[in-house]
């Protein structure tokens, strides 16, 4: 088997790297520097007075966007690599908000867009949109957290750009917030011989999520919007994001509702496998101690992190983050929080279309070896039994199982969880297929729909219908406003009520997003899960 490393990282074609190439001078061609502003010339109607500066923004059509506001007052780099972000200070001088900072250090990749911009340790900033529009009372706020498995990903991306979303919905304020990734934002160090100066650095991509948080909750009414009526909402890495957060200490203060699209807790690590992601890095290095891997060049940082492939994130280390989030929930963490939750019905097939079949299956087979060949034997044999019954070729079979452990199971997991620890879950089944090869309804092929982007085709080779995207975003909204996606019939785009059940553990019920029929459905049904199977295997964690 070719290293893992390899895998993760495949040579491209001469077609692959046109495209890539392509697509990365579309994405810098955004790229520009905030300024210190210094004489008193700047328009004042565009200018917002925040703790750590004044930012002046830029109108486009009716939405002014500022960009490039930091969070903290020292970036993460030198000395403060793998440190815990610097809150802000106060600050009385004006700045340009006019581009977007730096994407955080990773690799490149034409399906991650904010790989593709220009990047830096120097990373920690969030881009904010609201409509040029006098308005009495504060808004709500949706705030997006990027997904990217946790080592990619940045706020640069078309596809997160929010003007069209305010362009919609004029009564919302969007967010866009960065936070480091990969080995910079999720690597376990205080084992290591001078680790001990480094406590955090396993979860410093949830912390400067958390400082973001806090810069809005503390700002955001200066631009119009409510403090206390703010949603986060993500994908993938962003939607594993946005489930974990509200179960940090103190975190309820900044987040009212949550928007998970296809990622839970789930997609966690334990301290046991986080360090052994450590161990695997630094020997590739043939490192010893964190000094030598600060001296270790950035680029060959990036290439050794590779190894670890899809198995970082947020640690459960049971002081930052719970040891068991499920148990956190079931037990009421966020029964005073409303969370609309889901997952895409081919979820995996996102990383079979990337890779191909061959090279994902060297992929599945890698995982099954870390993880799955290490369980007791009664639940290897429940992921032989669901294997068995699923038709097609293996990459097929790897697909479904994955898309279970990682996803499907998942989300109907934490529904069970919510509800039963007397919170509210309305849930989502999302189905229509994209054109690209091997992709079917695979990860992120709702983000164009939900983002209001459809010329934006990465994930899904076309334009999903416009009324259908518009019934998602406008449900988002409405939950974003009032704690409830129902839609009535003279605010629905289609001008028809479309009412969303909560989920309850009797009836299970989920709202079904296909592309012509959008309607709540029981889970037994449709069989978004195989409970004898898949479902308790989700007691382990991004298997």
């Amino acid at each position: 088997m070719s290293d893992i490393k390899d895998l993760m990282t495949p040579s491209l074609s001469e077609d692959k790297l046109k495209a890539l190439n392509e697509a990365k001078e579309r994405v810098r061609a955004r790229y520009g520097e905030n300024k210190k502003l210094t004489d008193d010339s700047y328009d004042k109607s565009l200018a917002v007075k925040c703790v750590n500066g004044t930012f002046v923004g830029r109108r486009t059509e009716n939405v002014i966007a500022y960009k490039g506001i930091p969070f903290t007052s020292k970036p993460p780099v030198g000395e403060l690599r793998w440190k815990a972000p610097a809150e802000y200070i106060p600050d009385e001088n004006v700045y340009e908000a006019y581009y977007n900072g730096k994407s955080p250090l990773q690799g490149e990749d034409i399906s991650e867009g904010g790989s593709l911009y220009y990047q830096s340790e120097d990373c920690l900033y969030l881009n904010i949109w609201k409509a040029d529009e006098a308005s009495s009372g504060k808004k709500p706020v949706m705030v997006w957290i990027h997904g990217g498995g946790y080592a990619m990903g940045g706020t640069a991306d078309p596809l997160y750009d929010c003007h069209n979303l305010v362009m919609e919905n004029p009564e919302v304020i969007f967010v866009s917030i960065a936070y480091r990734v990969g080995i910079f934002g999720y690597i376990h160090l205080s084992h290591l011989p001078d680790g001990s100066d480094y406590p955090d650095a396993q979860n410093l991509g949830p912390m400067d999520q958390m400082m973001a948080l806090k810069w809005i909750h503390e700002n955001i009414a200066g631009f119009g919007g409510n403090p206390d009526n703010v949603t986060i909402f993500g994908e993938s890495a962003g939607g594993g994001s946005v489930t974990t957060l509200p179960l940090i200490e103190g975190s309820h203060k900044y987040i009212k509702r949550v928007i998970a699209q296809s990622g839970a807790p789930s997609i966690t690590v334990s301290t046991e496998d986080a360090i052994a992601c450590t161990n695997e890095v630094m020997e590739v290095l043939g490192c010893k101690t964190v000094a030598e891997l600060n001296k270790v060049d950035t680029e060959k940082l990036l290439q050794a992190s590779a190894v670890t492939g899809l198995r970082i994130g947020p640690e459960r280390d049971g002081k930052y983050l719970p040891l068991d989030p499920y148990e956190a929930y079931a037990k009421g963490a966020l029964k005073d929080i409303e969370i609309l939750q889901g997952c895409n019905k081919d979820e995996m097939n996102y990383f079979v279309h990337l890779m191909e079949p061959e090279l994902f299956e060297m992929w599945a087979a890698d995982r099954k070896s870390k993880k799955i060949a290490k369980l007791p034997d009664e639940d290897k044999a429940r992921v032989g039994s669901f294997l068995s019954s699923v038709d097609g070729e293996d990459y097929e079979k790897d697909s479904r199982l994955f898309s279970q452990l990682w996803f499907n199971a998942a989300h109907i997991r934490l529904s069970e969880e919510q509800t039963k620890g007397g919170g509210k879950s309305y849930t989502y089944y999302f189905t229509p297929e994209s054109t690209l090869s091997y992709m079917k309804c695979g990860h992120a092929t709702e983000l164009a729909s939900v983002l209001k982007h459809p010329e934006e085709t990465v994930f899904t080779g076309r334009a999903y219908d416009e009324t259908f995207s518009k019934i998602m975003r406008k449900m988002w909204v409405q939950f974003a406003k009032t704690g409830n996606p129902s839609l009535s019939a003279d605010i629905s785009p289609d001008g028809k009520a479309h009412e969303w059940p909560l989920y309850d553990t009797e009836n299970k019920q989920v709202m079904v997003f296909d592309e012509f029929d959008v309607h709540p459905e029981k889970e037994s049904d449709r069989k978004i899960v195989d409970w004898e199977n898949t479902y308790p295997l989700t007691k382990y964690f991004y298997l």
